[in-house]
């Protein structure tokens, strides 16, 4: 744990140096003390972000094909309450290490179970979004003392084969995602403000980051279409039903619904939490009327005053 613990502050300084100067994601360090680090774990290295507090601490974990920064906003009001907040890049994502396999829950789980090793992280609440959501919830029915809370984020409910009528080939049909390679990084801004005019221009950018920008000023995810698909397949092959039972902890869940939202697709989602709010032993839920998936990009204040209002009543211990 040492050896993780020393890579990790060797590379704290050149991460705080050199991340994020061309497209301005970081404040100022005295208003954002965050460190910026790349840390040995399980034969990778995993991309993380830290803030600093004498409070529980809150692991985040962003979702399928997305990045650490999409919790940016949420992780300094968590700080600024005085929590030490960790973000991560998970594996084949961001800035971390993309190994050729290992995209199922059991290397995502060893992952965050190792990074709280290698962080000396006691029992902190783990907050996951979207399949992110997934990983946190197969982390805490696998390691139950390992954790003292966990939040699910319009994620962590969802069941795949659970939908009237799915196979594997209509779902992978369905959930491949569209080809962005060789976009404009500034077509892509412009889109996105486009489709999430409620988004501030941080929140717009932190979603850029899901994206490499290359020399000639075009993106690529940093997620490569055949491990997305392998993670996508886990997904599929998950069954959270299987998990509640065996999850200790309670969990405040967070889901979202828009006016462009299908109908079937609402009802199927409210059957899915209310299974789930039936299932786990202890379950708060709260519905995010009017917002997007990424509720926690959107809605970063109320997602983190959310997660406090639980630390603070009781409902997840406090320290």
């Amino acid at each position: 744990m040492g050896a993780g613990r020393q890579a990790a502050r060797r590379g704290s300084a050149a991460g705080i140096r050199g991340a994020g100067h061309s497209n301005g994601l970081h404040m100022a360090a005295a208003l954002n003390p965050v460190v910026d680090a790349m840390l040995a774990v399980r034969d990778q290295q995993l991309h993380i972000r830290q803030w600093p507090g004498a409070r529980r601490a809150v692991v985040l974990v962003h979702g399928l094909a997305s990045n650490c920064m999409t919790w940016e906003a949420t992780a300094c009001a968590l700080h600024a309450a005085g929590h030490a907040v960790v973000s991560v890049d998970q594996r084949g994502h961001g800035r971390s290490s993309k190994p050729g396999s290992g995209y199922g829950f059991d290397e995502m789980t060893a992952d965050l179970l190792e990074l709280l090793q290698q962080l000396g992280i006691y029992r902190p609440i783990v907050a996951g979004q979207s399949w992110g959501g997934n990983v946190v919830l197969d982390l805490a029915a696998r390691h139950p003392a390992a954790v003292a809370g966990v939040v699910l984020v319009d994620g962590g409910f969802i069941d795949l084969q659970s939908k009237p009528g799915a196979t594997w080939e209509s779902i992978s049909a369905q959930l491949t995602p569209p080809a962005l390679a060789g976009i404009p990084r500034a077509a892509m801004q412009a889109h996105l403000q486009q489709a999430h005019a409620s988004w501030s221009a941080a929140g717009v950018q932190h979603q850029l980051a899901n994206f490499e920008t290359l020399a000639d000023g075009t993106i690529r995810p940093w997620l490569t279409l055949e491990r997305h698909m392998l993670i996508l397949r886990a997904l599929w092959e998950q069954r959270v039903s299987q998990l509640y039972p065996l999850v200790t902890a309670p969990v405040l869940l967070l889901a979202a619904t828009s006016a462009a939202e299908d109908a079937q697709r609402l009802a199927q989602k409210r059957a899915e939490v209310a299974a789930a709010g039936a299932m786990l032993r202890s379950c708060q839920v709260h519905w995010f009327a009017d917002t997007h998936h990424d509720i926690h990009v959107q809605r970063p204040q109320e997602t983190a005053a959310l997660v406090l209002q639980a630390l603070t009543t009781g409902f997840f211990a406090a320290e």
